[in-house]
Parts: C-alpha cells; structure tokens; sequence
C-alpha cells in the first residue's frame, strides 16, 4: 500500500528569509518562497510555525497556513512577514505543492540562530542577501 506510493524529491524549491529594505536591525524581515523551475508550479500551500525555547521559557507561535494557486516560473513570492525576535526559536515552513500531476512535499526548517548574516547568501529573483534553504 504506502510502498507502492512513489516518493519523489522537491527539487528548484527554496524557502528564504531577508531583512525588510536591507536593515539587518529591523523588526520585521520577509519570507518567499522561490520557484527555480522552468514550469509553474499549483496549489502550494504553506504551513508555517515556530517552537523553541527563550529564557529557559518555551515558546511556540500560531500555525499559519498560505495558499497560492499558481507560482509561476523562476519567481519569488512573498509569504509572510517574521519578527525578528522570532530567529531565536526554531521557524518551520511545511511546503506542499502539485506539479505535473504529482503533489510534492517538503519540510524546510530554519533553527536557531541559522539566520545570521554569517549565513547571507544573494536571493535570486529578488536580489536580496538573506538565508536560504534549497
């Protein structure tokens, strides 16, 4: 039954994460999701949510889920604003997405601290240095 599911790899998906008109000291930095295919890709929905512990406190935010119908070729969109007092905890973004009628899943997860300039790399599309999980 589950062994005859073919599981297929997400492959030209990423997740980034960049600071709000380039100020690495601002409160609210922006999430997109990039699509490096050459075809669209449909009916992505993205969960996002983070968990962890400040202060020996822990901590967790609300689920929130997005819904495009279509993202189309070697595109960025933009999913959702993140305070940056939230890099202290773990950040989640479960991606699910149908192309060439398959759906594809993915897990893409941003620990603590990950999102550091240390980590900055150039966003294409958006021409932006941020972190990115491919």
């Amino acid at each position: 039954m589950k062994k005859d599911i073919p599981v297929k790899k997400v492959e030209d998906i990423a997740i980034a994460i960049v600071p709000r008109d380039g100020q690495l000291d601002g409160e609210l930095w922006s999430v997109y999701l990039l699509n490096f295919k050459k075809e669209t890709i449909k009916n992505v929905l993205i969960n996002s949510r983070g968990y962890g512990k400040i202060d020996e406190e822990e901590k967790k935010t609300t689920t929130l889920r997005y819904f495009f119908e279509e993202i189309g070729p070697e595109r960025a969109v933009l999913v959702e604003p993140i305070q940056a007092k939230l890099f202290d905890i773990t950040n989640e973004y479960i991606l699910s997405f149908q192309f060439e009628d398959y759906m594809f899943d993915k897990k893409y997860v941003f620990v603590k601290g990950s999102i550091d300039p240390m980590n900055f790399t150039n966003i294409p599309f958006i021409n932006i240095a941020g972190v990115m999980i491919k």
